[in-house]
């Protein structure tokens, strides 16, 4: 007889939220527990805003409650709002399991109300999988002891032998991206015009909802070369796919997609994110204003290497296999 089918909740990042990047993070965490659990029923919830009566509802009812990618956690989770659980819904959910979270930000120790809050809202019972090893130590700092850091989902599938059949050496062109809540024009700027001096032709993908707005008001010597790819998940996956380039920018996920699909990339880092992963899995990272680091990496041979906790995954996913 075929076992009972069951019911799984996720909050879904890309609900609600400008940022194409979160595209790119639940498209690997719907693989993912689509492998574990192809024949089970699966339904989406908004992530941010507060959770209205059936949405509570659906949650109650269901056997397992994921919360993949992003940044959620933080130190004082009472005015850092990246989910919609108030204290009076946790009279009603509990056991919500963490799939690749993160912390937001370097931060002190956690408040009482967090404290409180995260060892209600997450399952006691399973395994808790988080985006990074500073993530893990601020949720064992608070006594939650079940996690393990299995880095970002969007990263699990980059085997050695992907990361041998990336090229080494630049590309005729170069795609990269600004940040549009993390503006710096000096600095944005020159890395644009730093690109144009040193490849053919320049994209530049609009992942979040300002950076278009943003690009057209840059000082840019030779505007003509910077070529526009459409605000889509498909555009910028098309450009990666027909065209000869490097990867050069400020979008953490932007860049793991480029290496996803073979190119060299290099992650110019705005906050602990890209950081933090770099420091666990050897992600090429540099401060966002490092230009001679940039410079270096255009024209040096480069060889990604990425050591993936690939037991930590393992564990995460055998807690499911029962």
């Amino acid at each position: 007889m075929k076992p009972i089918m069951k019911v799984i909740s996720i909050l879904d990042t890309t609900i609600s939220d400008y940022n194409l990047g979160n595209q790119i993070i639940m498209e690997a965490v719907n693989d993912i527990l689509d492998e574990l659990f192809w024949d089970d029923f699966m339904f989406r919830l908004q992530y941010a805003e507060r959770f209205g009566r059936q949405s509570l509802r659906h949650m109650r009812h269901s056997d397992y409650i994921f919360w993949g990618g992003t940044n959620a956690l933080t130190s004082h989770m009472n005015k850092y709002k990246q989910m919609g659980f108030s204290l009076k819904d946790l009279l009603f959910v509990k056991d919500l399991i963490l799939l690749g979270v993160g912390w937001w930000q370097y931060q002190g120790k956690p408040n009482l109300y967090t404290r409180l809050f995260l060892r209600r809202l997450l399952s006691s019972e399973r395994i808790h999988s988080v985006r990074d090893s500073y993530t893990e130590g601020m949720l064992k700092s608070i006594g939650i002891e079940n996690v393990v850091n299995t880095s970002c989902p969007t990263v699990w599938g980059i085997t050695r032998e992907h990361c041998r059949r990336i090229p080494t050496r630049k590309g005729k062109n170069v795609l990269t991206t600004t940040t549009d809540y993390a503006k710096n024009a000096l600095l944005d700027e020159k890395l644009i015009n730093i690109l144009l001096s040193h490849y053919d032709y320049v994209y530049y993908w609009i992942q979040g909802v300002g950076d278009l707005d943003y690009i057209n008001r840059m000082h840019i010597a030779e505007r003509s070369r910077v070529k526009i790819v459409s605000p889509k998940l498909k555009a910028y996956d098309r450009i990666l796919e027909s065209t000869d380039l490097d990867y050069i920018g400020t979008r953490l996920h932007a860049g793991i997609r480029a290496i996803q699909k073979r190119k060299r990339a290099l992650i110019l880092a705005l906050d602990n994110r890209a950081e933090q992963i770099s420091k666990d899995i050897g992600l090429n990272v540099r401060p966002r204003g490092d230009f001679v680091a940039i410079e270096r990496f255009i024209e040096s041979e480069y060889a990604t290497e990425l050591t993936i906790p690939m037991e930590n995954i393992a564990q995460w996913k055998a807690q499911f296999k029962d």
